[in-house]
């Protein structure tokens, strides 16, 4: 079975850039579409971008749309997310997910049926 294994997490100031990438183990994935997730301390998983596996749909949350951009390299099987003018509230743990649904569902935590371990971001103030 298919696994992700988010990186790229770290300690950054606010205002600084990181890209997060999640690679599949399996070279032969193909997803409908791919998700970004991040969960703060105290707080419930909550969506950040997905995008679909041809590329053609993507879809950010309100609070990331303009600072984020999430692609994928179907060769390399592996999700990007930028992130730009990042924000102490951007401090969380981050996490990859794969889905079958299409893109009135990816906003939902529980359409994606594969999840990575997660990778942390950290951005001071």
């Amino acid at each position: 079975q298919v696994q992700l294994v988010e990186s790229g997490g770290g300690l950054v100031q606010a205002g600084a850039s990181l890209r997060l990438s999640c690679a599949a183990s399996e070279r032969t994935f193909s997803p409908s579409a791919m998700g970004w997730f991040r969960q703060a301390p105290g707080k419930e998983r909550e969506f950040v971008a997905a995008i679909s596996w041809a590329g053609s749909s993507k879809d950010y949350s309100d609070s990331t749309k303009g600072r984020f951009t999430i692609s994928r390299d179907i060769v390399k099987t592996t999700v990007y997310l930028q992130m730009n003018s990042l924000k102490s509230e951007d401090t969380a743990v981050y996490y990859c997910a794969a889905t079958t649904r299409g893109p009135t569902g990816w906003r939902d935590m529980n359409v994606y049926y594969k999840w990575g371990q997660g990778t942390q971001v950290t951005v001071s103030s």
